[in-house]
């Protein structure tokens, strides 16, 4: 078995999305340098984070508002103003141009599979490289492990399970009957595209909020403090939609109008055929399309990051990014810094107070 060889830094940041990007900016702006001070590691192949994965029909003009990452706005990086541009490709063009202007590198692709303590030291073994640091920030994101829901009966199906991460278009389904499970805006936006070439049937856990009032800076101050009081006391975060409603567009009240949105609740079991609710109520589906959303991957910091009982991690710091029993690592992108203008915010703090926690500051005047 080949040795790895093993690199020294300060900090690592594991994940080159919109949280770890603006993470490694102001490192870098308080002084740090790329490679002995801190390094960036990211297991896709290329820039772009989650971004470059998603579907060809979302675009510019569809996708929830991309926030600038610190330093460079995703406007300037457009080579059109058309709304109808992909985000796939969009996104992905503007990461990679603000790794090069920021001098940005980034290990890919290199995927983290164990962090562990030893002595004052986190040891990352990776695929293909080890490394050692003094702390960590990760921002690893989501969308590497879609979450579905275990139902008695899945296995019996003889139709398709897909989830949204599968989603290419909505061309592949014309034919069949889709159940669309879940209640968020991806579940909303997705089925609006299938419901117009095909038939599908809606349900959901909670019966679905929607927002006709506008959602102003202080309705998500208070969606982001709500999220935020969960995880400082170990909590696991609620999802977004959760918290702050579904914004009544006219894209949905055009599916209003349409009958697609006639809600049903959880079915309790799945079919051969289909699905079937406890009162024996049956539909047939070819497809069950699960919009159930994503869980954290953790697995790779299972030794470092103490776990409370029911799960979830207790947090601290200004923007709750800290691990409160283990302040050498913070998590961006978790609880309430998930979403984009979250993530950067995030992503500033946990750099501060990290290199404060360390007092990388006084050794770097020092040397």
């Amino acid at each position: 078995m080949a040795v790895k060889i093993r690199y020294k830094s300060k900090i690592a940041i594991i994940g080159a999305g919109q949280a770890g990007l603006s993470a490694a900016y102001h490192l870098k702006n308080m002084g740090l340098k790329v490679g002995p001070d801190f390094i960036i590691l990211d297991s896709a192949p290329h820039a772009g984070g989650a971004w470059q994965s998603r579907w060809d029909s979302l675009t510019l003009s569809t996708v929830n508002r991309i926030h600038d990452l610190p330093g460079m706005s995703f406007e300037e990086t457009l080579a059109t103003h058309n709304t109808e541009v992909q985000a796939n490709s969009a996104v992905p063009h503007y990461f990679d141009l603000y790794e090069k202007e920021f001098g940005l590198q980034v290990y890919r692709p290199v995927k983290v599979e164990k962090v562990y303590l030893q002595g004052d030291r986190f040891f990352i073994d990776t695929t293909s490289t080890a490394f050692s640091v003094l702390g960590i920030i990760n921002a690893t994101g989501t969308w590497e492990s879609p979450f579905i829901p275990e139902y008695p009966g899945a296995s019996l199906f003889e139709g398709e399970q897909l989830h949204t991460r599968d989603y290419t278009d909505a061309a592949y389904f014309k034919g069949k009957h889709v159940i669309v499970v879940g209640g968020g805006i991806s579940a909303i936006q997705l089925m609006d595209q299938i419901s117009k070439v095909t038939s599908t049937t809606w349900v959901t856990r909670r019966p679905p909020e929607f927002r006709k009032v506008p959602f102003d800076d202080m309705a998500g101050s208070r969606a982001v403090a709500r999220v935020e009081e969960r995880v400082r006391q170990g909590l696991l975060p609620q999802s977004v939609v959760s918290v702050t409603g579904l914004p009544y567009t006219p894209e949905i009240e055009a599916m209003e109008k349409r009958g697609v949105l006639q809600r049903f609740p959880m079915f309790s079991e799945i079919t051969k055929t289909g699905v079937k609710w406890a009162d024996g109520t049956e539909r047939k589906a070819d497809v069950i399309f699960w919009n159930t959303g994503f869980r954290w991957p953790m697995a790779h910091l299972d030794l470092v990051v103490p776990r409370e009982e029911g799960g979830g991690i207790k947090m601290s710091g200004r923007l709750a990014t800290q691990v409160a029993k283990e302040p050498r690592i913070h998590l961006v992108g978790y609880g309430p810094s998930a979403s984009t203008i979250g993530a950067n915010r995030a992503g500033a703090a946990a750099a501060r107070e990290l290199v404060k926690k360390l007092g990388i500051q006084e050794l770097l005047a020092n040397n």
